[in-house]
């Protein structure tokens, strides 16, 4: 039985569901899209080819092979885009919280369902239909849960906002005993560098006192205060507007000190560099053509 247990976004990683673009299926319509940086590439013509994302993928793997971790794999579902398997569930602690997700989207859960059949069921959570909740969204750091949510009024018309207060306040009651924060963030679908899909897309923590972040992702400035103030401006990485659309915040750590990126990431990369973290480049700018990047593409299950 898999002992899951994830308490912050950086600890040594032992297990983690990667996702799988093997038959990935068609270029999409533009009427399918999920997010604006998709449409964008539906439209000139530049959406990512299924071998180019395989051979991306296969390099993600093959660091965390190198590693020593466990890398399961969803089943492959034919003609279905299993990428991003963060979106469709989460782990903090001990419990595996299953994600209400796009309805078109449902055919990706039971492609990992043998792995979840290895955990303790009654650590298996299944949320009410009301709960909205991505795991892009969720992000853990010592005894803190931040949360991504959009809180406008019209939040049923906005396709990219993901997870709403329900699911928050799911949270909040699931887990008392931490500090459950959410963030209120921007939302666009007709411009890819004004919408932060999910919370990873404008921040997220690295090591253990330091976090990548974009100022303008957040609605209201006071949510980005809470975190300069929770951090420090000085351990704080601010990335731009050109670098938040190519998903710098979206990076992956294997341990406090290994942080995988993508390869093109030069600033982001010589800042860790700096701060003495270990890069692992890889190739992965074709996957991000679908507003997604390494934490979107993984799902882990147990780190130290």
């Amino acid at each position: 039985m898999l002992q899951l247990n994830i308490q912050n976004e950086t600890s040594t990683l032992k297990a983690v569901i990667l996702g799988t673009a093997v038959s990935n299926g068609p270029t999409p319509l533009a009427e399918d899209a999920y997010d604006p940086k998709s449409l964008q590439h539906i439209l000139a013509g530049t959406y990512p080819t299924e071998p180019d994302m395989v051979a991306e993928m296969e390099a993600l793997q093959n660091v965390f092979l190198k590693y020593g971790v466990t890398v399961y794999r969803p089943k492959i579902v034919e003609d279905e885009n299993q990428i991003f398997t963060r979106d469709i569930a989460f782990v903090i602690d001990d419990y595996f919280i299953r994600a209400n997700i796009l309805p078109e989207r449902e055919k990706e859960f039971p492609a990992i369902q043998s792995i979840v059949d290895m955990m303790n069921p009654n650590k298996v959570i299944i949320p009410p239909e009301e709960v909205h909740i991505e795991g892009g969204d969720v992000m853990l750091g010592k005894n803190y849960v931040f949360i991504g949510t959009y809180k406008g009024e019209d939040y049923s018309k906005i396709k990219t906002a993901r997870t709403n207060m329900h699911g928050v306040n799911f949270i909040k009651d699931l887990f008392p005993e931490k500090i459950v924060k959410e963030f209120d963030l921007v939302k666009s679908f007709d411009d890819p560098k004004g919408n932060a899909l999910h919370l990873d897309c404008c921040f997220q923590p690295v090591g253990l006192d330091k976090a990548i972040i974009f100022k303008e992702g957040f609605r209201d400035e006071k949510d980005y205060q809470y975190l300069v103030d929770l951090f420090g401006m000085e351990n704080l990485f601010h990335i731009t507007g050109d670098e938040m659309y190519h998903m710098y915040s979206n990076v992956f750590s294997i341990t406090p000190t290994v942080v995988v990126t993508e390869r093109n990431f030069m600033r982001l990369n010589t800042w860790l560099e700096e701060n003495n973290f270990t890069v692992e480049t890889v190739p992965y700018a074709e996957i991000a053509k679908q507003e997604g990047l390494l934490r979107c593409s993984t799902l882990p299950l147990i780190r130290e």
